[in-house]
């Protein structure tokens, strides 16, 4: 038998010394043996992904801004570019992380199509243990719980436009008290002896904001005969003249037409139209509405005529300003 020498030694103990031990880890008590083979960590891939959702996430949070600061200039292109790099963003972060971080898993034979408790657990199993290479996860988390809370709260935002949930004061807020004269577009008053039949005036509250949607007025003058208005609505006109609120109450549109029949016999009465969806109202019977999509009556503001012949307000709108969807609850304009 060879002796062995002190070289030989040497060599065998490097051998052990550096040699990659390719036995499988012992698994400690609790643990399961791995359905997917861990995977290679790839960082780079995994930043990259990261980098991905926060880009998203600001692109979803710069939406929300652009379309609460309405001043800025193109605001419809910037909301579509915000919103639509926001969507690319994150599912571009998705293809990385399935591409390139997920690890695969290549079945031989096809699952049954019964189920069963162990087939279901092995599913599970290499779910997770196909995320392998993530070594950030809690960061991985986090950025994909930051981007789609971001998305969710761009995409309810414009539910804002629909007007405010709790504080409704202000869309039954009008200018309107008794006493507040009708003026034209340069704050001029309306006399009563202005006011023709078969004509359309425009007026608006004494003082306000030309832009409030309470403040403004359509004013027409009808013969006395022609007036059916309700009892609750008795005495609003000035000696025939009406005004109504010239906001639309189907969508908030502006009453911008007014239909005089040339052969009365053979036409329809006068009527107060919406060009946007033909709403028409009947200024002779309170403002009913006799045709088109519009859900109930325009508000009718009582007037009269002061000492010098000067029309102004009896008080507030009989009803709430505004499209029916404003006044759901049907309060009184304040």
């Amino acid at each position: 038998m060879k002796r062995a020498r002190p070289k030989d030694w040497l060599i065998a103990g490097a051998v052990l010394l550096l040699r990659r031990d390719r036995r499988p880890p012992r698994l400690k008590p609790g643990e399961r043996e791995p359905v997917v083979p861990a995977g290679e960590p790839r960082p780079r891939a995994e930043l990259l992904a990261l980098f991905l959702l926060g880009a998203g996430t600001l692109c979803a949070v710069a939406f929300i801004a652009v379309y609460a600061i309405d001043r800025i200039p193109r605001q419809t292109q910037f909301l579509g570019l915000s919103l639509g790099l926001s969507l690319l963003f994150v599912a571009a972060a998705l293809i990385v992380t399935a591409k390139r971080l997920v690890v695969t898993e290549e079945i031989e034979d096809e699952y049954p199509l019964d189920e069963h408790p162990d087939e279901q657990e092995t599913v599970l199993a290499a779910v997770e243990d196909s995320a392998s290479r993530l070594t950030r996860r809690r960061l991985f988390k986090l950025g994909l719980a930051g981007a789609g809370g971001a998305l969710f709260a761009a995409f309810v935002t414009p539910v804002a436009s629909l007007g405010p949930v709790l504080d409704m004061r202000r869309f039954y807020d009008t200018p309107w008290r008794r006493g507040k004269r009708l003026v034209d577009e340069h704050g001029r008053p309306y006399r009563a002896d202005q006011i023709e039949e078969k004509t359309f005036y425009t007026a608006f509250a004494e003082g306000s904001d030309k832009e409030q949607l309470g403040s403004s007025l359509v004013v027409v003058r009808l013969p006395k005969d022609d007036l059916r208005l309700p009892p609750e609505n008795s005495g609003f006109d000035a000696d025939g003249i009406v005004a109504y609120s010239k906001i639309c109450t189907h969508a908030g549109c502006a009453i911008a037409l007014y239909r005089v029949p040339l052969f009365p016999p053979a036409e329809p009465k006068p009527a107060l139209v919406c060009p946007c969806h033909y709403s028409t109202f009947d200024p002779s019977d309170g403002g009913s509405v006799t045709f088109g999509p519009a859900g109930r009556k325009l508000p009718m503001l009582p007037i009269y005529a002061d000492s010098r012949g000067q029309l102004r307000a009896r008080g507030n709108f009989d009803e709430p300003v505004g499209p029916s969807w404003w006044g759901v609850r049907m309060k009184r304009p304040t």
